[in-house]
């Protein structure tokens, strides 16, 4: 890990002489202690003293030992643990002015002028209220000998920042809160366990989920298991829904499906605002088709257990962004809250975002449910109209008299199975005649295709791995067979999901196409690799459930290291020549640091890292973790660097080495996979469908220009389709990378998380964007 000499930028002096209280209040998700953790951390590095306030507002009404000064070492190895490490209260006192005046008090007398609270959208209502009195607060306890005048003109001014820490999703204007993604895997875990009795037995299942007033959990773990309904709160089924779903679970179990799966949010409601709850749903199937049906609530569970990676990386983010936000304040900021949209992170105006989050519950109460939905935004909405595709609309009898064939390209990742499964299904709403081809590009040389049918795909959502079997072969070589299976099977275009071999053996057949008329066929590659290192999308299917498994191990890791003591372990991850996985892990999974073929390294550097541990190991905490990508250095290898630190750490701490392997490539997919492939396989048909029109000459496709070839990635805030030979300019074909990848900008966070005195770049800092116009927007739709 290159070091920056320690430089006297501003952000290390930024927080000098100001101090920070960061609390959490509301219910507990996932993630909040990574929340905790980086504005501890990132507060002590500006200079800054930070506060743990502890029970939330309670504890700000009570003073006392409940506000304590944090250190560096206070917040180690919280990163993994679930829940909030300084506890969470449902305060009353706080709502009182009397309580808020002895709040007010706590904070003066400690110099406290900046508090970051994370929570819902009513402990970030409470901040808000606060901040807006605290002047009178102040005027008050000067008057009543509280504080002294000089005390009042120190703290003449309270700056807020908001985190959302949630596990409903329910928050306008934040495309995730913290504790989301982390509660999607504790209800995946159960549906898919729930999956395996419901097949033995032949079972409906109907699962209530949390959400009593936003449908998040629901819609995403019925888009993730492939349910046969999800009833949430923001669209309510229309009046004869009993009949249609008899019916919809009939035609699954007449296709062969052994069982049936029902998503109920706990808000569910019928166009009368009457509640439908699990239980009307049981009695409706025992009653009307006999099957033998089960109830299971899940509770409490979802709040519980580890953070995913996505949750740890997202509280890490925010954190740094809400000390940032902080210190950058004026007594004309108004309150904020952090978040993210898309992969930036955004500060966004406190008060707007409650006010949309407070209009959806209205458009609601009034029935006006189209609204809702359009007040949730774009990902809600789009997510819904997949759920609505897949789930509610049959194939057409009539055909399109086309034929997509999809194929799996380069190393097995997990999700792309969730993908072939909605291109399968999508294509055949479409009435495509869908075919499979096996083993990548090689399977479609050999005619190793076959007609794939709605039922076969059935279950393949939860599958890791890749069950169409999928091969790293090029087509350059096989372009005379290649054509020819083409012609046989009569193929108007091509959905090809893979990893850099997708995309690089794309670039062939548009080269062939000049030589061969069979391949002037539209063609669209899904990117799906556990590296993450295809040009033109910020992330690849596959990734997120390599990340996951990458930082479990590191958990499990660090216990044992924590155990033992004194004990640095160096972790080799994959991903080829990109570090996406090494740096995405270390911020996750807290390493001290993490080595990348980008950020060029050089001896110096290791020994600045073996020096940096041996202080580390002075303190407390008394041990190391450090990541290694695979490909990182041909001579500074994962033997070399354990050596060199057995050898330098010698009498101070020992070493062990793990190298990972192929089970970064195993496992079933993780929340986010699923739904990525999901609807990445979605949007893949409807731009395919339209090319192949677009391309069609008298019964005839024939596709030679740029655009009928496109990769699509999610970039910033959006799905892109975009033409593979615009991408040639900005890939590193040796290195077999993005020439640029936004995660780089991660990195200082890692450094600085882990005590490297460097710094940190704010040139791209997020600034204060606005909410309104989503609702200025949407009235005008009205």
């Amino acid at each position: 890990m290159a070091q920056t000499p320690p430089g006297h930028g501003h952000t290390e002096n930024l927080g000098a002489g100001k101090a920070i209280a960061v609390l959490t209040s509301g219910g507990d998700a996932q993630g909040m202690n990574a929340a905790v953790r980086a504005v501890v951390r990132v507060g002590i590095y500006t200079g800054a003293k930070v506060y743990f306030v502890h029970e939330g507002y309670q504890g700000l009404v009570d003073g006392g030992d409940n506000i304590k000064e944090a250190t560096w070492e206070s917040v180690s190895m919280m990163l993994q643990l679930g829940g909030t490490v300084i506890g969470s209260a449902r305060c009353q006192d706080f709502r009182t002015r009397e309580g808020r005046l002895k709040a007010a008090r706590n904070l003066v007398k400690r110099g406290i002028t900046n508090l970051c609270v994370i929570g819902g959208d009513g402990s970030l209502t409470g901040a808000d209220t606060f901040r807006a009195e605290w002047n009178s607060l102040l005027a008050e306890l000067v008057k009543v000998g509280g504080i002294t005048a000089e005390e009042a003109k120190k703290s003449s001014y309270l700056n807020i920042v908001g985190m959302v820490g949630s596990i409903d999703n329910d928050f306008c204007g934040t495309d995730m809160t913290i504790g989301t993604d982390s509660a999607l895997h504790r209800i995946m875990e159960i549906v898919d366990a729930i999956t395996t009795t419901a097949q033995s037995h032949q079972r409906t299942f109907v699962l209530e989920v949390m959400g009593r007033h936003c449908g998040y959990l629901a819609l995403i773990t019925g888009l993730a298991c492939g349910a046969d309904w999800v009833f949430i709160p923001e669209a309510p089924p229309e009046d004869d829904w009993e009949d249609h779903l008899c019916r919809r679970l009939t035609e699954t179990r007449v296709g062969g499906s052994r069982l049936n799966i029902i998503i109920v949010a706990e808000g569910a409601i019928d166009r009368h605002g009457k509640a439908i709850t699990p239980d009307d749903i049981k009695n409706l199937v025992v009653k009307r088709l006999g099957y033998d049906t089960r109830v299971t609530i899940l509770g409490h569970v979802q709040r519980g257990g580890t953070p995913s990676a996505f949750d740890r990386i997202l509280g890490s983010r925010m954190g740094v962004e809400a000390v940032m936000a902080l210190l950058e304040g004026t007594p004309d900021t108004p309150a904020c809250v952090v978040s993210l949209s898309g992969n930036q992170a955004v500060r966004l105006p406190l008060m707007e975002c409650v006010q949309v989050t407070k209009d959806v519950t209205t458009a609601m109460n009034e029935g006006r449910f189209d609204d809702a939905l359009k007040l949730r935004g774009r990902s809600f909405q789009n997510n819904w109209n997949v759920y609505k595709l897949l789930a509610h609309i049959r194939p057409p009898s009539t055909k399109s008299g086309y034929t997509l064939a999809v194929l799996n390209v380069g190393a097995p990742a997990a999700g792309m199975n969730a993908a072939v499964r909605s291109t399968v299904r999508i294509g055949l709403i479409h009435g495509h005649r869908m075919l499979a081809v096996h083993d990548g590009f090689e399977g479609l040389a050999y005619g190793k295709l076959e007609e794939i049918s709605w039922e076969r795909v059935g279950s393949w959502t939860g599958l890791g791995g890749s069950k169409l079997g999928t091969k790293r072969t090029l087509p350059k070589k096989y372009f005379e067979e290649i054509s020819a299976s083409i012609s046989n099977f009569g193929i108007h275009g091509l959905i090809i999901i893979g990893g850099f071999e997708a995309f690089t053996g794309s670039l062939e057949l548009m080269e062939g196409r000049a030589k061969y008329e069979e391949l002037c066929i539209p063609l669209c590659i899904i990117p799906a690799t556990v590296s993450n290192n295809v040009p033109g999308s910020d992330f690849s299917i596959g990734a997120d459930t390599a990340l996951n498994t990458i930082t479990t191990t590191c958990d499990r890791i660090k216990q044992s290291a924590a155990g033992t003591k004194r004990r640095v372990f160096i972790i080799e991850t994959m991903g080829g020549f990109c570090g996406y996985l090494a740096t995405m892990a270390g911020l996750a999974a807290g390493a001290d640091a993490a080595y990348i073929y980008e950020e060029h390294f050089n001896i110096r550097d290791l020994q600045v890292n073996v020096e940096h541990l041996t202080e580390k190991m002075k303190t407390t905490v008394k041990r190391g973790l450090v990541l290694r990508n695979e490909r990182c250095n041909e001579n500074y290898t994962t033997d070399f660097i354990y050596n060199l630190y057995s050898e330098e750490g010698k009498g101070t701490f020992d070493c062990r080495k793990n190298v990972l392997g192929h089970m970064q490539q195993g496992g079933t997919p993780t929340p986010f996979d699923r739904n990525f492939g999901t609807k990445m396989g979605a949007k893949a048909v409807a731009w395919i469908t339209g090319k192949i029109k677009e391309c069609s000459r008298h019964g005839r496709i024939f596709a030679n220009t740029a655009d009928s070839a496109c990769l699509l990635g999610m970039r910033k805030r959006s799905l892109v389709f975009q033409p593979i030979t615009d991408l040639k300019e900005q890939t590193d074909f040796e290195h077999r990378i993005p020439k640029e990848q936004w995660w780089l900008k991660l990195r200082p966070i890692l450094k600085i998380l882990a005590k490297y005195n460097i710094e940190l770049d704010t040139s791209e800092k997020a600034h204060l964007e606005h909410v309104t116009r989503k609702r200025i927007s949407l009235e005008s739709n009205i």
